[in-house]
């Protein structure tokens, strides 16, 4: 179980990163949803997860790619809002939970549909 401490840094992250982005120039990433923060070691690592379910696999690397190059304007930007000593190194992962989800979904469907043909 996490510490209220670092839940309250990952939802302080949640609000703080998305606004960073818009104040990028890129149109690629400074509307890009981040759904998830993740952080590990206290605030030395955090795990980003933004969604990329209306992207291809290249597309998503470009952004990966373009997300970690903003990385240091980000980082000032926390810093600068939050008064923070140190701010955390941030991985970029774009989030499937989505996807697995409407993978699940289609499964009960598909079970739903089964039991229904033999009754």
């Amino acid at each position: 179980m996490k510490s209220i401490n670092l839940q309250r840094t990952e939802s302080l992250l949640m609000e703080l990163i998305p606004e960073a982005l818009s104040n990028l120039v890129d149109s690629r990433i400074n509307s890009l949803p981040i759904t998830a923060v993740n952080c590990k070691n206290g605030k030395y690592d955090a795990i980003v997860y933004f969604d990329g379910s209306d992207y291809d696999k290249t597309e998503i690397k470009d952004i990966i790619s373009l997300l970690n190059k903003a990385n240091g304007r980000i980082k000032t930007h926390i810093l600068a809002s939050t008064g923070w000593y140190k701010c955390p190194n941030f991985t970029f992962l774009n989030d499937t939970s989505l996807e697995k989800s409407k993978n699940i979904e289609a499964l009960f469907a598909q079970i739903r549909k089964t039991k229904s043909e033999e009754e």
